[in-house]
């Protein structure tokens, strides 16, 4: 993984400082909370409902067992002994002191962490595939390019106070796994007609009030010219994108109301300017960082497989652990494994100080020191040894972090909601938990396939409601907390937003609405084979709205 240099570690130091004076200057009143509003952005510290919650980037998704250590550390000196991953591959911690936070900031620059960037109307963290330097069907390790625009956009001066918060996500594979075209930039790594590295440039994309699929505005733009392009996009959007209504300002809507065509012509016409300036990276450099990620020397296990055969046949929990939580590795005697934060009846992306610890020490033993965050909030051990896979499936037990349910229906993302949220209008983390109790027998969620089930608590969509195939968006209603489900919606490749089946349900009736969408899929669906998402696109609808409405009563 990338490690900071001299330069990096005294940025973060200083920003550090900075930021305890500012602190100081809020607690003996010289500043006012409006004043120290924008201060306390910069660094990722959100007034929330209860307390505030200070948001951790971990670029790119991307730590070391020091780090994981370190975060587990926090939790338990500063927090309440557990922490959040998030859908922006993110950690959050929901209730630390003002006081305490120049010194949580402190504690993370030791091992080469920091919150900028975390929040704010700026370029926010660079998201990519949790199997990214693993994956099978990797193009190239999209990581290396997160890391030139980390650093080319860290407190970069022309895009510090954009319209609005601004989002780029980066997939490396032939499959999404970033969901790409829900991020206001996503960046598909395609291979060239000459053999290299290129990028196909989507834009427009997003979640919250009004949710848009981004759109293909260039093809195979050179690894060399991305930074120019990118400033070129940035700088358009700088320029055009609207300030007078935040609800109007990503550019998805500047997408939607100038047009691709225009916008297309506006972007050429910086890029060309800019491809005349110094901006563009490279292959020195790109080389440079791209030996920070180069794969570990990972040892040889030619038994491994056959082991790991006879394993499984001697213990039924294991083997149901192996099908559905490790993901190939280009590595034939290596996986990737996946370390659910869902367990039945849990908070999704919740992880206590003590299972934050084994992970790290996990990783250490047997991951070459290397930990994910998902974007559907679960944390990855890239690379492991098969060999090795009972070994860690056994201590995982043992932490309540061995659950069986990756791409299930109780892999469930879920934002805060209004358990913590100051913007929430309802609660998520109950109904995720009264969802999860309530199908997780591992034969029910086996019967009813990959499904992935999403909980916002408010139309913000932190909760990625719009693509999930089964959303769940909480509402308001003249004071009491309503629930309407989406059906259809998708991530990955055949991006799709999720439809409004009708009317919301009240939250004592929601967990009956769900199995009912489940039993309805399980009536019509042609063979086991077809998924719930497949399914839906092929019969629409109507066969759900008919089933959970059945006298028409479909109004929202």
């Amino acid at each position: 993984m990338y490690r900071y240099d001299e330069f990096d570690a005294a940025f973060v130091r200083q920003r550090v400082e900075q930021f305890r004076n500012q602190v100081g200057r809020r607690i003996s009143g010289e500043l006012t909370e409006d004043e120290f509003k924008p201060l306390r952005l910069m660094n990722g510290l959100y007034l929330q409902l209860h307390a505030y919650m200070l948001r951790t980037a971990i670029p790119y998704g991307t730590l070391n067992s020091r780090q994981m250590h370190k975060l587990a550390d926090i939790a338990t000196k500063y927090d309440r002994g557990y922490a959040h991953f998030t859908t922006r591959q993110n950690v959050q911690y929901n209730w630390p002191t003002l006081s305490d936070t120049p010194d949580i900031l402190a504690e993370l620059a030791e091992v080469d962490m920091h919150a900028i960037q975390t929040s704010g109307n700026c370029i926010r963290n660079v998201t990519t595939d949790h199997f990214a330097g693993a994956a099978h069907d990797e193009i190239a390790d999209p990581r290396v390019y997160a890391e030139i625009i980390r650093q080319w956009s860290s407190l970069h001066p022309e895009f510090l106070f954009l319209p609005r918060k601004f989002k780029i996500a980066i997939n490396g594979a032939r499959k999404d796994r970033a969901a790409i075209r829900v991020h206001d930039i996503g960046l598909q790594l395609v291979e060239t007609k000459d053999g290299g590295v290129g990028f196909d440039v989507y834009i427009g994309g997003g979640q919250g009030r009004t949710p848009m699929i981004a759109k293909l505005v260039a093809e195979a733009v050179a690894e060399e010219d991305i930074l120019n392009y990118l400033e070129a996009v940035l700088r358009v959007y700088n320029r055009y994108g609207r300030r007078d209504n935040k609800y109007k300002a990503r550019i998805k809507i500047l997408v939607h109301e100038t047009g691709l065509e225009q916008l297309q012509a506006d972007i050429a016409e910086e890029y060309a300017l800019s491809r005349s300036s110094l901006l563009d990276v490279p292959q020195a450099e790109i080389e440079r960082i791209n030996a920070y990620f180069a794969l570990p020397v990972l040892r040889t296990d030619k038994e491994g497989a056959d082991r790991l055969s006879r394993q499984r046949t001697q213990n039924a929990g294991f083997s149901r652990w192996v099908s559905r939580n490790i993901h190939a590795h280009k590595v034939d005697d290596h996986v990737s494994v996946t370390i659910s934060l869902k367990p039945v009846g849990g908070v999704p992306g919740d992880a206590t100080d003590e299972q934050m610890h084994l992970v790290a020490d996990l990783a250490s033993r047997y991951g070459y020191d290397e930990i994910r965050v998902s974007h559907e909030q679960n944390l990855v051990l890239p690379h492991v040894a098969k060999g090795d896979l009972l070994t860690i499936y056994e201590a995982l037990v043992k932490a309540d972090l061995a659950e069986a349910n990756v791409g299930l229906v109780t892999d469930i993302i879920a934002c805060p909601g209004l358990d913590y949220c100051a913007l929430a209008n309802a609660r998520s983390i109950p109904i995720a938990q009264a969802i999860s109790i309530r199908l997780g027998d591992p034969a029910r969620q086996q019967e009813i396939g990959p499904v992935t089930l999403n909980i916002s608590g408010c139309i913000n969509a932190c909760g990625h409601h719009h693509v999930g195939h089964i959303g769940i968006l909480g509402v308001d209603k003249k004071g009491e907390e309503l629930y309407q489900l989406t059906l259809g919606g998708d991530a990955e490749e055949n991006t799709s937003i999720g439809t409004i089946l009708g009317r919301g349900f009240a939250a004592e009736d929601l967990i009956d609405a769900v199995e009912l969408v489940l039993d309805t899929y399980l009536g019509l669906r042609l063979s086991k084979d077809e998924s719930f998402i497949n399914a839906y696109r092929r019969v629409g609808p109507q066969p759900f709205k008919d089933a959970l409405y059945p006298n028409g009563k479909q109004a929202a």
